[in-house]
């Protein structure tokens, strides 16, 4: 049948009908909003190129933390910035470390807020990668299982100090498998991975690689983070995390990568995340400041187009402002 007969307007009339309709909604339950912790006392530095993005102090994140409870939202995403680095990302395992006296301090304001903790050791290396680095005839080489045995100590670190989920970032190969294991022989089989699944190699990092003060000394991170041109490889990735017990499946970065998003969707019955990482944020933050934009519209529809893509969850920077439009509408 074709028009005169079909009339898609029809159900576009009105407010009411085309509320009445809606295929996809996006909702504050849908928010993660990520915060940066750092050593010191007084600390709230804005990040230079994340506008309204701070770094915070354990003495005053309770702003931020207050902040986001008011507005509804359910979950943070822990990062942790040291004051000491080391080749092993010593401070990633210490039960003293920033992450750790963090997660306790959100607990014990807020022990209803989800604690998701990033599970990396970038942020504590002095070289800036996410494993253990070894120098051979052939130049410096991420030690892969070596790097998991180091990985599994932060993760069960962070669940002792009280994390809700862990999060390993690292693209390891075998990390949830080894995660999960240590996790559980430690006691905590009740707590859940949400795996950075198929996480890229991305230009869209830039800004928060200046947030976590993470970037790598030397070289880059291409041997372990996925090639941006590879869907099947993806679906590779996501299924030896389902088979190694993952339970969510995350893509990053999410706004150039909804494919993939459908892709997991399409397969998988595993909530999937999306990570609107920080470039997405900071163009958008950049252009509504210089007029050229609604930051408001744009945002939401991006956050719409990822969960009509197939996310459950999103990991966004937008969180608080989002939250508030929704509350407005």
């Amino acid at each position: 049948m074709a028009y005169p007969l079909v009339r898609n307007r029809r159900l576009r009339s009105s407010t009411a009908l085309r509320n009445l309709v809606r295929e996809t909604t996006i909702g504050v339950n849908d928010f993660i909003a990520p915060i940066f912790v750092t050593e010191g006392v007084g600390v709230k530095d804005e990040i230079t190129s994340m506008p309204g993005v701070y770094h915070w102090s354990l003495d005053t994140m309770e702003q931020e933390l207050r902040e986001i409870v008011d507005l509804g939202i359910q979950a943070v995403l822990l990062f942790g910035v040291p004051d000491h680095k080391d080749a092993t990302g010593t401070s990633a395992y210490e039960d003293n470390g920033i992450v750790q006296k963090a997660i306790r301090k959100i607990k014990s304001i807020y022990p209803d807020l989800v604690v998701i903790a990033d599970t990396c050791l970038c942020q504590f290396t002095d070289h800036g990668h996410c494993g253990v680095v070894h120098t051979t005839e052939c130049g410096a080489q991420i030690d892969n299982d070596e790097s998991l045995v180091l990985l599994t100590k932060a993760a069960v670190s962070q669940a002792k100090a009280g994390a809700d989920i862990i999060a390993p970032s690292n693209m390891m190969d075998g990390f949830v498998a080894a995660i999960r294991q240590g996790l559980d022989e430690a006691g905590f089989t009740n707590i859940p991975i949400m795996s950075y699944s198929v996480k890229f190699s991305s230009a869209y990092y830039g800004p928060f690689r200046e947030a976590a003060h993470s970037s790598p000394k030397f070289g880059d991170r291409r041997t372990y983070q996925m090639d941006s041109a590879n869907a099947r490889e993806a679906l590779r990735e996501a299924q030896a995390d389902v088979e190694e017990g993952a339970d969510f499946l995350m893509v990053k970065p999410g706004l150039a990568y909804l494919d993939i998003i459908r892709m997991l969707r399409d397969r998988y019955t595993l909530p999937i995340v999306s990570y609107n990482v920080s470039a997405e944020y900071s163009m958008v933050k950049a252009a509504a400041m210089q007029g050229w934009i609604d930051e408001r519209a744009i945002v939401l529809e991006t956050l719409l187009g990822m969960k009509r893509a197939g996310a459950d969850l999103i990991i966004t920077y937008h969180a608080k402002d989002a939250a508030r439009w929704l509350q407005e509408n």
